[in-house]
């Protein structure tokens, strides 16, 4: 997860949200358990006998000291020898270590009276609520309890003096644990605010009704504020997401736009695109269920199993059982959710190159007739695809039923021993019943979250992707670079020896040339003899294995990368525009242009002519890949370009090998116009181009074997004689 984990660092610039998504699912979490707790006094209160006050005075009292008692029935509060259930508290059960285990209470011990309560109770037999309310609500340190203790005689009566959670000198000399301690105070506080709830209804079974009307409305309070909390936590991780994502992207493409030439070579532009699209998305989605239900969740599932064992925490146990098999099948299943998604992506990726590869190339398919041909191709593409896909799917299939199966028998083995429990009257039926609902919910936050490692999983793959993009070095450039002053244009090659990568020979083998500034260099020489090479060099895209080049006596290698491709002008044999309008082309390698100045810039390339007759003119949009606009319309544009730049340098790599006669013309009168004044290499097939240069540059296998002027070379030169009669003349 080491390169998913890396998306954090776009995360953590917005940590207000981060905090408020946090704090929304705890809130979520922490109203839903609660909604299951109230599902306790609601059936107490509609199946019992006691109402809610008595309910809430019982529990009190349980938890308190310690104490559980039995709640009996109507037709035992007189069917009864010996004291009476109906002025009676019946023991049926004393905790161990618990405030009434140490004050000496057993079971089946019958409590008749209380003294020195905050509440006056009876002189004689008060009633099974009064008694409950007066133990249950007593802020005294220390009251009196007379009980009536069966014995093989009878009843013995005795008194016994308890001490209450007032008495803190006393309860700190009890001998609990600090996770005892703090449940049992943590319990105190919730029941303190039921105390506090029902205080607004009158005591008595007999008001069911408004009991239950308050626990309703007590429960949609709850609801309300859970779904408005669920709201902002949903809408707020979205937030987060999207921003963090659409940076990552930005990010990714600035680097893109730093990185060497070379190391495009070997890539597919589609695989990168796929990786800044598609991956991205993926990384999106993981982290939307991270903020998601991958917080709210567990969460949930947390403060549910918490509850629960608030409740019982031995069938909690019981029921956590299968935890241990939960992780296990998680990382395994996670573990090839990684290797199946990391295919998918390639495959994905291999998909679209191949898809813009024949919708570019359509024409061609369809003159050859090899559309079966490309069908097949395509169908080994999609098939891989598929494969990888379907892996996918069989584990997200098993994740679901294998945590399933693992939750139904730890939840069956749950009820199994709770049934047992609630048998022996270790635990009420209403809290059994809670129990189960919390179980079972947390059972299911969990089978909810079960899919997130395998997303997680899927986004780290991704991940790794588009990491791998930023992980690349920019293009190189030294530290203490300065900035390139304004140059007259003077080049100077000095024994510059380059290989490309993985090339068994230099592409260029110590060069040595010089141009002065505001000539023009006419380069010739067979394919692959490095004339674009050569070109290339000079604005660094390629960095030489060794030599020097010099710019009015400066190395390139010692200035920044900004300041001297802003003195070096290109128009190359693949005419590059972009999806926007004709002056947005023109100007951009000046945005900040005025109208006069690109008017007159396509003037110059002989463009304003074709320009001016366009509905739109200047605002009209060129479209993707230039469509609408002839070759030879399309690289006047790009002259333009190069001409408001006003460079320096300029390079002209085959501009005219493309276009029809009349455009050529144009161009070439175009060329011959920029050319004027300033340092041009000129790269081209074309007789009249070459003939006309200051100095004609001939290469051989990376070498330059000749330099001169065209009859000199005609005379000296075997190989510029060869190349004049069969690709200068002809061209």
């Amino acid at each position: 997860m080491k390169d998913f984990t890396r998306l954090f660092a776009y995360i953590r610039p917005q940590w207000p949200r981060v905090i408020v998504v946090v704090f929304s699912a705890m809130v979520i979490a922490l109203l839903l358990s609660i909604s299951f707790m109230v599902i306790i006094p609601l059936l107490t209160v509609m199946l019992g006998s006691e109402g809610l006050h008595g309910w809430v005075d019982r529990k009190t009292c349980e938890t308190a000291y310690g104490l559980r008692f039995y709640v009996p029935k109507s037709d035992e509060l007189s069917a009864r020898t010996g004291p009476s259930l109906q002025t009676h508290l019946l023991v049926a059960r004393v905790m161990e270590d618990s405030l009434a285990d140490k004050a000496g209470l057993k079971r089946d011990d019958l409590v008749g009276n209380i003294a020195g309560t905050d509440i006056a109770l009876p002189g004689n037999d008060p009633n099974y609520p009064q008694l409950l309310q007066a133990l249950a609500t007593t802020a005294k340190e220390t009251i009196r309890l007379d009980i009536e203790r069966p014995s093989a005689q009878g009843f013995v009566s005795r008194t016994i003096e308890l001490h209450t959670p007032s008495n803190h000198a006393y309860i700190e000399t009890l001998n609990w644990s600090t996770f005892k301690r703090l449940k049992w105070r943590a319990s105190l506080t919730g029941l303190g605010v039921a105390h506090w709830a029902v205080s607004f209804l009158p005591r008595g079974a007999e008001n069911r009704v408004s009991a239950v009307i308050v626990i309703m409305v007590a429960m949609l309070t709850i609801t309300v504020i859970r779904c408005i909390a669920k709201f902002y936590q949903t809408y707020l991780a979205q937030k987060i997401v999207q921003t963090a994502i659409n940076e990552l992207r930005e990010d990714v493409f600035a680097h893109m736009t730093r990185m060497p030439i070379g190391d495009f070579a070997n890539e597919r532009p589609s695989d990168l695109i796929s990786r800044i699209v598609r991956d991205t998305n993926a990384m999106a989605s993981a982290i939307k269920v991270m903020l998601g239900k991958a917080l709210r969740e567990p969460m949930n599932a947390l403060f549910m199993l918490a509850t629960a064992m608030l409740i019982n925490w031995q069938l909690s146990l019981v029921f956590l059982g299968g935890a241990p098999l939960v992780v296990f099948f998680l990382g395994k299943f996670g573990r090839r959710m990684k290797k199946a998604t990391r295919r998918s992506l390639e495959s994905s990726s291999e998909m679209l190159g191949k898809l813009q590869e024949t919708v570019t190339g359509l024409r061609v398919v369809k003159v050859y007739g090899q559309q079966e041909h490309e069908r097949q191709r395509f169908h080994a593409i999609n098939a891989r695809l598929l494969k990888q896909l379907l892996r996918i799917s069989r584990v997200e299939a098993a994740t679901h039923p294998v945590l399933e199966v693992l939750g139904m028998v730890a939840g069956a083995a749950a009820i199994i021993v709770g049934m047992a429990w609630v048998t022996g009257d270790n635990i009420e039926a209403p809290e059994f019943l809670a129990m189960l609902a919390l179980l079972g919910s947390a059972a299911e936050a969990t089978r909810k979250t079960s899919d997130v490692w395998n997303k997680l999983q899927q986004a780290n793959a991704a991940a790794e992707r588009v990491f791998a993009i930023l992980d690349e070095p920019a293009e190189p450039e030294k530290p203490e670079a300065q900035a390139l002053p304004r140059v007259s244009g003077g080049v100077e090659f000095r024994q510059v020896v380059f290989t490309y990568p993985g090339a068994e020979r230099p592409a260029l083998d110590g060069i040595d040339l010089t141009v002065t500034a505001g000539h023009n260099v006419a380069i010739v020489g067979a394919n692959g003899s490095g004339k674009t090479t050569l070109a290339n060099l000079l604005p660094r895209f390629y960095d030489p294995d060794s030599g020097q080049i010099l710019i009015d006596g400066h190395d390139i290698a010692d200035v920044t990368l900004a300041s001297l491709r802003d003195q070096i002008g290109m128009v190359t044999q693949q005419t590059i525009t972009f999806n926007d309008t004709i002056r947005a082309n023109i100007a951009y390698g000046r945005r900040n242009a005025t109208e006069d100045e690109v008017i007159a810039a396509a003037q110059r390339a002989f463009a304003h002519e074709f320009i001016s007759q366009l509905p739109k003119g200047y605002d009209t949009e060129i479209g993707e890949n230039g469509m609408g606009l002839s070759g030879g319309q399309l690289q006047r544009i790009v002259i333009a370009r190069a001409i408001l730049k006003n460079p320096a340098i300029l390079i002209f790599d085959e501009a005219t090998s493309q276009v029809d006669a009349d455009s050529e013309a144009k161009i070439h009168q175009a060329i011959e116009e920029v050319m004027q004044d300033r340092t041009t290499f000129v790269i081209a097939h074309r007789f009249s181009t070459v003939v006309a240069a200051d100095v004609i540059v001939v290469l051989d296998r990376g070498r330059i074997i000749a330099q001169g002027q065209h009859e000199q070379l005609m005379q000296t030169c075997p190989i510029y004689q060869g190349l004049y009669e069969t690709q200068l003349v002809r061209a």
